[in-house]
């Protein structure tokens, strides 16, 4: 089940779960008002001049300090994920089944968005039940809307497991960044979205540095051991990839007018999340899961890893909404250097300079897809001066041209970024 993201950036919240951006435009940022309020005064010559907007100065490091620290949730949860999951598959002993950790995350996923409405009616149970009736029984087109992504993104999920099983979870982490152009192709293809050239340029920047980590894991540049298919892993990295981009792309066009909280969207693909699952489950492994048992080889490690999945997700969707575009891409490029670094010091992975060069292409890539419009454009004349100065002579007497403020914080400056990358 996916959550449902914000603003648009890959963001870490994993498949699974819903965040607000998804379902509100982003917001302006109290810097951005303080500088118009400056602007406007200078303009006018007035020191005292009335606004619409309470001063909002003194919250401004609160602010600040909710952005650090839904950076530092984004880091931990991306990275901790893969490597919990990566450190529960390979532990000596017995393999729990990877189908019955998704149905897990899954339902734990639905009580707690189910427990957050609850308390959003106040413990009123009867008003609870008025509510799940009409949105989810009354309104069932909205519902029925839900099954096919919440199908993509229970395959996805199996799919992760596959994929780190067989992948060091360094060089998952970066293949996995290719869910950031997948998810720009469908947005073109579906939605009839632009990508600026510096977007197109990161896209193919990006394509290099994962073919430049496969080729490196290709050669052996890493000792692995014998039960782990590099080819299996990556045929299901980028089946979650293309899963992911076409999911979330689809996911916010039939969303697209429809009224409904983050909580009960999240519901509502939990439930079809947990039911496809149960059924993959029965599908896959239903013979070993009735034989063994639905909790066979379950230790504290696989519980981290449910958990994580079930509330890590919940968390980026709650603070996702604190951080814009640009941090959610350092976000990820941090939690690429993190992933790397641990998987040296736990699993003895070696970094050698082939795929150091394709995960800083990797990082770069991303960074500059999450640039703004505005920060694009002037990277793109900054360049363009270079090859030569152009001047414009004003005729004498003639005021200046107007200058345009740069603190915009309108929809068109922003990039699009995907939905479900997450953070993911």
């Amino acid at each position: 089940m996916a959550a449902v993201g914000s603003g648009g950036s890959p963001a870490a919240a994993g498949p699974g779960v819903v965040s607000a951006g998804m379902l509100e435009p982003g917001t302006t940022t109290a810097e951005t008002i303080l500088s118009w309020r400056r602007v406007e005064r200078a303009e006018v010559g007035v020191q005292d001049l009335p606004h619409p907007f309470p001063d909002t100065s003194a919250r401004i490091p609160a602010h600040r300090r909710l952005k650090y620290i839904s950076l530092a949730v984004l880091v931990v949860q991306n990275a901790s994920l893969i490597l919990s999951i990566r450190y529960a598959r390979t532990l000596p002993g017995d393999r729990f089944f990877a189908t019955t950790a998704v149905v897990m995350a899954e339902v734990l996923k639905g009580l707690t968005c189910l427990l957050l409405l609850f308390a959003q009616k106040r413990g009123n149970v009867k008003h609870l039940v008025l509510f799940l009736h009409e949105a989810v029984l009354v309104q069932y087109v909205d519902t029925l809307k839900l099954a096919v992504p919440s199908l993509i993104y229970t395959l996805q999920n199996n799919l992760q497991y596959v994929a780190i099983s067989n992948l060091p979870a360094a060089t998952f982490q970066v293949t996995y960044q290719l869910k950031i152009l997948t998810t720009a192709l469908f947005s073109v293809l579906m939605l009839n979205r632009s990508l600026s050239r510096l977007q197109w340029a990161s896209l193919l920047l990006l394509f290099t540095g994962v073919a430049i980590v496969q080729a490196q894991q290709a050669g052996g540049g890493s000792p692995r051991p014998l039960d782990q298919n590099p080819g299996a892993g990556l045929a299901a990295v980028v089946a979650s990839c293309l899963s992911s981009g076409f999911a979330g792309v689809y996911f916010e066009k039939i969303l697209k007018g429809s009224s409904g909280s983050v909580w009960l969207r999240n519901l509502q693909l939990g439930l079809f999340g947990t039911a496809l699952g149960l059924v993959g489950l029965w599908w896959a492994e239903g013979t070993a899961v009735a034989h063994r048992g639905f909790f066979f080889g379950y230790t504290p490690a696989v519980w981290g890893v449910v958990l994580n999945q079930a509330f890590g997700g919940l968390l980026v969707a709650v603070v996702v909404k604190y951080a814009d575009n640009i941090l959610k891409g350092f976000a990820t490029s941090l939690s690429i250097v993190l992933s790397t670094v641990a998987s040296i010091r736990l699993f003895g992975f070696h970094v050698d300079p082939l795929f150091a060069l394709g995960a800083g292409l990797v990082i770069g890539a991303v960074y500059l897809y999450s640039l703004p419009r505005g920060a694009a454009k002037a990277i793109a004349s900054a360049s363009a001066s270079t090859s030569g100065p152009c001047t414009h002579q004003q005729p004498p007497g003639q005021p200046p041209p107007p200058q345009l403020s740069s603190h915009r914080g309108d929809v068109s400056t922003e990039p699009f970024l995907p939905k479900s990358v997450l953070v993911k």
